[in-house]
């Protein structure tokens, strides 16, 4: 997936790839069908019917799953209070609601992202996986009726084996029959894996991401001594590691019923049917999820990264955030701001000489940040993760910007000047108004 996500000439590729494979696989199949001399000929009446119904149901299914919109939070001109989700996007500036990540390709959090699909060009969200899943449906079908087709026709030519070469079929049907045929399978082979997999995120209520979530958990949970010795919060005191359950598996029904949309199971394999849609008023549908009550207490999902606590802890002293001094900064007038800052600039300096000095002199117990750190975390957000699944996976083969996808547990490390203003103000508000 990720191949064909990051190279611009194959993405811009993989649509106009589908619609080629669906119109060979379709059309060519029936036109080798009526005009060569293949038995058993030609297609019947109820077989063209039901072959091109499918081609129909598969070309309507594969279109909506393709223009419909993945669904985007807006959120409303108030102070969000974040107490609950400490979750912050630093690429769209915002809040992250639970279950939603930043996709790289889509440029925006997306609602219950399960991964950026290269071939269909759009993201498998809450909002377009009900056509995803009925994209997947239709074009399955599809190939088990065509393979049956052509099965049909390797079986009379193999009943016929012995009957002389110039009464059998041409040797352009018979090209024909077997380059059809491995198309056939492979493409189903493919397709019946993908369906597979998507009808079990779609049963359990777990997105691929949240898998490799799990997954990472699971393997520290099984080494947690390892893993979560040297893990501290920011305020100095060591974070324990917490076994969690994945919340989100409330029963299959209510699970698919959530994921389609609707409890009319009628409508789950409509080709016309609606799909979920984003509440516009920062709660209910895509902004809270029912939970099953399995961990001590509701939203702890996903659990925390150690990587990611260890690199916000590995930073600088003088980059760590004072947010006490920001706030008293930003009350102070124009003059006051910039004396403050050349206050700064002195105490940079001095800094600097004192280390140059320790440099020259060798203190062996100075305090140096090491660059082979550095390395690690540029190799663990650019190309070399700190930890991938067992079959090779990260969240960046999903379309996720994997330093914007994090969970915050340093009580708002990424959160913006502005909103921490935004937010005491609004508390202030509600003092006075007490």
């Amino acid at each position: 997936m990720a191949g064909f996500n990051d190279v611009p000439f194959i993405r811009g590729l993989a649509v106009p790839s589908v619609c080629v494979l669906v119109s060979f696989l379709g059309y060519f199949s029936q036109l080798v069908f009526a005009f060569s001399t293949l038995d058993p000929g030609p297609l019947s009446r109820n077989q063209t019917i039901t072959f091109n119904s499918l081609l129909l149901l598969l070309w309507i299914t594969y279109y909506r799953a393709i223009t419909i919109d993945p669904g985007r939070y807006v959120f409303a001109e108030r102070v969000i209070d974040t107490s609950d989700n400490r979750r912050w996007c630093n690429k769209c500036n915002a809040p992250k609601p639970l279950r939603a990540h930043h996709c790289r390709h889509c440029g925006r959090c997306i609602p219950r992202m399960d991964h950026h699909c290269p071939w269909t060009k759009n993201c498998v969200s809450y909002t377009t996986f009900p056509h995803f899943m009925r994209f997947l449906i239709y074009t399955n079908l599809s190939l088990w009726y065509l393979g049956s087709l052509l099965w049909e026709r390797f079986s009379v030519l193999w009943d016929n084996r012995r009957m002389p070469a110039y009464l059998g079929p041409s040797l352009a049907g018979l090209i024909s029959l077997s380059i059809l045929s491995l198309v056939c399978f492979f493409t189903s082979l493919a397709l019946f894996i993908m369906v597979v997999t998507t009808a079990k995120s779609w049963v359990v209520n777990q997105t691929i991401i949240e898998m490799w979530e799990e997954e990472r958990h699971e393997t520290l949970a099984d080494r947690p001594a390892k893993d979560w010795w040297d893990v501290v919060g920011p305020n100095g005191q060591k974070i324990n590691f917490e076994k969690l359950e994945f919340p989100y598996d409330i029963g299959f029904f209510k699970n698919m019923a959530q994921a389609m949309g609707t409890r009319n199971v009628l409508l789950w394999l409509w080709p016309l049917a609606g799909n979920p849609t984003i509440s516009k008023d920062g709660r209910g549908s895509g902004w809270d999820w029912e939970e099953n009550g399995f961990n001590r207490i509701e939203g702890l999902w996903p659990p925390p990264d150690p990587e990611k606590i260890r690199r916000n802890n590995r930073a600088w002293p003088a980059a760590r955030r004072d947010y006490a001094e920001e706030l008293r900064l930003a009350n102070l007038s124009s003059e006051d701001q910039k004396a403050e800052f050349r206050k700064r600039q002195a105490q940079d300096e001095r800094r600097k000489r004192r280390m140059l000095l320790a440099e020259l002199e060798e203190v062996e117990d100075y305090d140096m940040y090491d660059d082979e750190d550095e390395d690690e975390f540029e190799q663990s957000f650019n190309g070399k993760p700190a930890w991938t699944s067992s079959d090779g996976s990260r969240l960046r083969d999903f379309g996720v910007e994997e330093d914007s996808d994090v969970v915050d547990d340093d009580d708002d490390d990424d959160v913006p000047l502005a909103e921490l203003i935004r937010r005491r103000k609004i508390v202030k508000r509600d003092m006075d108004d007490e």
